[in-house]
């Protein structure tokens, strides 16, 4: 039984293609406009082109299937069909129509008509101002975040608990613990606090399915020590050579970029784990675009990648100190640190590599899928960002490959990630991050 009648907009579909699969026992409604404008981004390279293309695709498979206008029936018990434009015409009572543009007017006039028929409809619109409108001419509206993952409910890797003194000197004296009751995931890592101020850090080891202790040896990275609770278990992640792929998200200043890169140089230039460490992050301005930059591709991407050569400075030593200029000349020039674009890992096989990807939450779903599965043998990748700061005018903090990976990837071994909270950088970057 067709339970609603749900018209469409382009915005829906170019944000998930596989919205179709999202309501059972609906009837799905496409006006002949969305398809045009589907049409006119299906010759994009971008993410929003591939969305098209595959509804496209769909839509011509399905309407193989019956006949299109009348509906189509979905696998899931719905309902599919493609309407042509109503004529407009004012009646007594009924609104004329006048939107901004041309296609949102046609869209509108479609929603007003069918149920000025009697088939209640309701637009589905991810577009604040096509909702907007609709509402004026009395038109209901739904919005549409789908099954995708969402950025406040987010796997933080960390979890806080309250235990007894005495159950935390067990742990101790056994080197594990069993499992709190829940559904935790493979990595995850535990902090315990008792009354008395006794504390425990143990992350989940899910071979033996009991809490285990963090190893001590992970505490100094090139000089870089933990700050907090976040940064030990980070430290600890990173270390662990069984752990392919580590997700790290937070606001700016909390150590991301410093960590990652600080493990990075201990496992290549140090224990000899890796043979190279890539680094690159997201080609996205932040503010208006200062255009072409002179130079080779290393030249360019210096300016890109500032933010890492920042840390190695740090890494190093202070900027008067001769040894660490010196470190950080030899480092750079070495053939086992490479800077790389985003835009050339695809059709690389990277084997034996630490690749470092920060600003990830510029970067779509299937762009971040494209780069963890150029991963070869003995290649560990670490991923970065902060979803509350993206540039990307296409993403939100729950559409973009950072917060999808997150979700995707948390139950699986190869896998880990740390939510940092704590801006560890200055006290103004604290406060800027928390107020501003």
């Amino acid at each position: 039984m067709i339970k609603k009648n749900l018209l469409l907009d382009s915005s829906i579909l170019l944000h998930d293609p596989e919205v179709f699969e999202q309501f059972p026992n609906h009837s799905l409604i496409l006006p002949a406009v969305v398809l045009e404008e589907l049409d006119r981004k299906k010759s994009q390279s971008d993410e929003m082109g591939r969305h098209a293309r595959l509804v496209m695709r769909f839509i011509d498979n399905m309407s193989k299937e019956g006949n299109i206008r009348k509906g189509i029936a979905l696998p899931n018990g719905g309902k599919l069909k493609v309407l042509l434009d109503f004529e407009q015409k004012k009646k007594r009572n009924s609104p004329l129509i006048c939107a901004p543009d041309k296609n949102r007017q046609r869209l509108l006039t479609m929603a007003f008509h069918l149920n000025d028929l009697g088939e209640k409809t309701i637009l589905l619109s991810k577009d604040p101002v096509t909702k907007i409108l609709a509402e004026t001419i009395g038109v209901e509206t739904q919005g549409y975040k789908g099954p995708k993952e969402h950025y406040d409910s987010i796997f933080r890797g960390v979890n806080f608990h309250d235990l007894s003194k005495h159950e935390i000197d067990q742990f101790y004296l056994d080197g594990e613990m069993s499992i709190p009751e829940g559904d935790f995931y493979p990595n995850e890592y535990f902090v315990f606090k008792s009354e008395e101020n006794s504390s425990a850090i143990c992350r989940m080891d899910s071979r033996k399915k009991r809490l285990v202790p963090l190893s001590n040896k992970n505490n100094d990275l090139w000089g870089i020590k933990p700050r907090n609770v976040e940064q030990k278990c980070a430290m600890d992640l990173l270390m662990r050579d069984d752990v392919k792929l580590i997700s790290f998200i937070g606001p700016a200043g909390t150590g991301k970029t410093l960590l990652a890169l600080a493990a990075g140089l201990r496992k290549v230039f140090d224990e000899g784990v890796y043979n190279k460490i890539i680094v690159t992050r997201s080609i996205m301005p932040l503010g208006k675009d200062i255009g072409f930059l002179p130079g080779t591709k290393e030249e360019k991407l210096k300016s890109w990648l500032a933010p890492f050569f920042d840390n190695l400075e740090y890494i190093c030593g202070d900027q008067n100190n001769e040894t660490g200029d010196e470190t950080k000349r030899w480092i750079v020039d070495s053939d086992k640190f490479q800077l790389e674009a985003i835009t050339y890992m695809r059709g690389r096989s990277l084997s034996n590599t630490y690749i470092i990807i920060d600003e990830a939450q510029n970067l779509t779903p299937h762009e971040l899928k494209t780069i963890i599965s150029r991963v070869g043998e003995n290649t560990k990748i670490i991923i970065l960002g902060d979803a509350s700061q993206i540039d990307n005018p296409y993403l939100d903090k729950d559409s973009n490959g950072l917060v999808h990976l997150l979700g995707k990837m948390k139950r699986y071994d190869l896998c880990g990630s740390i939510y940092f909270r704590q801006t560890e950088r200055s006290k103004l970057a604290a406060l800027a991050a928390t107020v501003l």
